[in-house]
């Protein structure tokens, strides 16, 4: 995982950003990601730029789901750049769930509402409204991580 605070720097071959991006990777994008430790359990989400490793959102945490988390970090970053008039940047998640769940506009989760989770079902209804109102203008991909290692807004929780 790539520290918040201090930047590691990048390989030679890039010079479009402080972080130590593979060379498949786009810099001019932001990445998301969500940690939730638990099944549910207390789930959070962040947004990190990835030309300057600076975290642009964070939420959290309340109770969820690691895909619910997923969900809500992808529609946070579109509401994010539409509001501050970004349309030439990518967008990069670790979760194909979340990027489904987005395309059809819907968070198809199996949480239960309950008065536990009432609030996080509320994010969920705001979210799908709002994709249901606005079209998505940048691309969402795939973060491969296989290939490119942890994305960048990791929390850097999983157990080894």
């Amino acid at each position: 995982m790539v520290s918040m605070n201090k930047h590691a720097n990048p390989p030679a071959y890039r010079t479009d950003t402080v972080l130590p991006l593979h060379k498949d990777v786009r810099s001019n994008a932001w990445a998301v990601d969500a940690s939730c430790p638990g099944n549910p359990g207390r789930m959070e989400y962040r947004g990190v730029d990835l030309q300057t490793g600076e975290q642009l959102f964070h939420f959290g945490p309340v109770l969820g789901t690691n895909n619910i988390g997923e969900f809500l970090a992808i529609v946070h970053a579109l509401a994010l750049m539409k509001q501050r008039g970004i349309i030439d940047k990518t967008l990069y998640t670790d979760s194909y769930n979340a990027i489904v769940w987005v395309r059809k506009r819907e968070c198809k989760t199996k949480l239960i509402e309950t008065p536990e989770t009432r609030n996080t079902f509320l994010l969920i209804r705001r979210a799908e409204i709002w994709l249901q109102r606005h079209p998505i203008t940048v691309p969402i991909i795939k973060w491969e991580t296989r290939a490119w290692g942890e994305i960048p807004a990791d929390f850097g929780r999983k157990n080894k």
